[in-house]
């Protein structure tokens, strides 16, 4: 496998777990615009534990996905309680700040004969663990990979419980929810934190794979991108966040002469499919179909 493709594959692997945050929170009628701020939150500390601190690359992913849930956990507190546009723009602020406050941190310590750590607009770079610790760009894929599969058995899994009936009804009406015995403030709260937990477990693969982090990683373009993945790829099934970041990712790639207006094509293909698909090609409808047919077509099923 050479390099390019091995890049395209990670690069592809990280922002599905984005994607996967924000879908999370779709499912429970919260439409987020701050996903990036936990991808930063979980970059900045995963970095800072391997990089600064010497702490081996599974712990950095521990410290930076729990820097990143903790940082969702302050967001569930301030917006919990709200849905809606009150949410979206609510998170879109809440990411702002985080952003901002990237943008004055400075955290540097001596490691060796050099000087590493956040420094403010500059960033954070020399987060080179996987590099040196002999496991490359092809190693942290594998990496990458079976996170990534466990986080969708995960769903798998999710999707079989009376938590995921629990979620989707307080997606479609969480008065509704409350009504019957359902708590949706504790709820929404869990919700938020698994979905921050998810987005910052991205941003610790993410400043291992490019070795470095800035603030502008926790900008509004990778919230955008979060949720439109959802829509292109489809809500009815986890897969379908996922097949959203390849379609993106790699017609972009494929395309690279293109690539001076990927957001002009990005957003044409977004509009497209609202008006053709608007919950997008793995909805709910698809993915019961192909569930039938493939019961059907187990050795034993009855046919007609």
């Amino acid at each position: 496998m050479s390099d390019y493709t091995v890049s395209v594959l990670s690069r592809i692997g990280i922002e599905g777990f984005v994607a996967l945050s924000a879908y999370l929170l779709l499912l429970m009628g919260r439409l987020s615009f701050g996903q990036q701020a936990f991808f930063a939150l979980g970059a900045y500390g995963a970095g800072i534990a391997t990089a600064l601190y010497g702490a081996p690359l599974w712990l950095g992913v521990l410290a930076g996905t729990a820097l990143a849930t903790a940082g969702a956990l302050v967001l569930a507190l301030l917006l919990a309680p709200v849905s809606g546009l009150a949410f979206a723009v609510g998170s879109l602020a809440f990411a702002e700040l985080v952003r901002l406050a990237l943008l004055g941190f400075t955290f540097q310590r001596a490691v060796g004969d050099e000087l590493l750590g956040p420094l403010g607009a500059e960033g954070f770079r020399g987060i080179r663990l996987v590099y040196v610790s002999g496991l490359g760009a092809p190693g942290l894929l594998g990496v990458i990979t079976a996170l990534l599969a466990v986080t969708l058995l995960g769903f798998v899994l999710f999707e079989r419980t009376r938590w995921s009936a629990i979620v989707r009804m307080i997606g479609e009406d969480a008065v509704a929810a409350a009504t019957v015995g359902i708590r949706v403030r504790a709820a929404t709260w869990l919700g938020i934190a698994a979905a921050g937990a998810l987005a910052g477990l991205g941003g610790t693969l993410f400043a291992h794979w490019g070795t470095y982090v800035e603030p502008g990683h926790a900008e509004v373009m990778l919230g955008v991108h979060s949720l439109a993945y959802g829509l292109i790829g489809g809500l009815g099934t986890p897969l379908g966040p996922i097949l959203g970041v390849a379609l993106d990712i790699g017609l972009l790639e494929s395309f690279r002469p293109l690539q001076a207006y990927r957001m002009i094509l990005f957003g044409g293909i977004v509009v497209a499919f609202l008006i053709v698909r608007p919950r997008g090609v793995l909805d709910e409808a698809t993915v019961h179909a192909l569930a039938a047919r493939l019961r059907r077509l187990r050795p034993g099923a009855r046919t007609r």
